[in-house]
């Protein structure tokens, strides 16, 4: 099957599966495949050049009109809603069936009850926080950690003072979409105590979810680890 993947998640979980996309796009971080792309622009001319059996993309990481773009082309389409920790498994059992693959469902567990809260920055220049309703924050929630950010949208822009007036008991900076590392924890620990995570296991979903579970509950200073 000739597959296209717009959703880096998608190209990760669907090479696990063999189902290896045909292209993939540059955010995928595959230097193996053809890249159509970004996930915000794609090559839809390259894209209906490839003929492929399916393309998969995602509500929200990827642009409505890009998709009606390749609907109207007749490129078979794939959508995948994913906005939740508890989206995943029918998400992944659907689009498992369509590629006629198994799908073993998470074992996700008891969400913890509440132990602290967390600001958690996504980018700086403008400062950008996660926010709700995102995987990001359902994932953590799982764990028991309230988002500060949670009732001001998905992705907010914010600075470190109104961060600081949360009062978070801990900042969780994720190694991606912005790399923030040690150089950036001076600045972060105004706010509060700061803890890296692994960017991907915060935002990828699909197949990396089952160890992103185990490997988040090791990190968190405390709680359900």
């Amino acid at each position: 099957m000739r597959i296209v993947s717009l959703v880096p998640s998608v190209t990760e979980t669907l090479s696990n599966w063999g189902r290896t996309p045909v292209a993939c796009t540059r955010f995928c971080e595959r230097d193996d495949l053809e890249t159509v792309g970004g996930t915000k622009n794609p090559d839809v001319e390259r894209i209906v050049a490839l003929a492929p059996d399916l393309v998969v993309v995602d509500a929200e990481e990827n642009r409505r009109e890009d998709y009606e773009s390749l609907l109207e082309r007749g490129v078979p389409l794939h959508v995948l809603r994913v906005r939740d920790l508890t989206d995943v498994d029918p998400m992944m059992a659907e689009l498992a069936a369509r590629v006629e693959v198994p799908w073993r469902p998470l074992e996700v567990g008891v969400t913890a009850t509440r132990w602290c809260c967390a600001f958690i920055p996504i980018w700086r220049r403008p400062w950008m926080a996660l926010g709700a309703p995102t995987y990001g924050s359902s994932f953590l929630a799982h764990f028991g950690v309230e988002n500060v950010f949670s009732a001001d949208g998905p992705y907010p822009e914010v600075d470190l003072e109104l961060a600081r007036e949360r009062r978070p008991d801990l900042v969780l900076a994720p190694s991606e979409p912005y790399p923030f590392t040690e150089r950036q924890r001076g600045e972060l620990e105004r706010v509060a105590p700061m803890t890296l995570v692994d960017g991907k296991d915060l935002f990828w979903w699909g197949e990396r979810t089952r160890l992103a579970l185990r490997r988040m509950a090791e990190v968190l200073p405390g709680g359900s680890n």
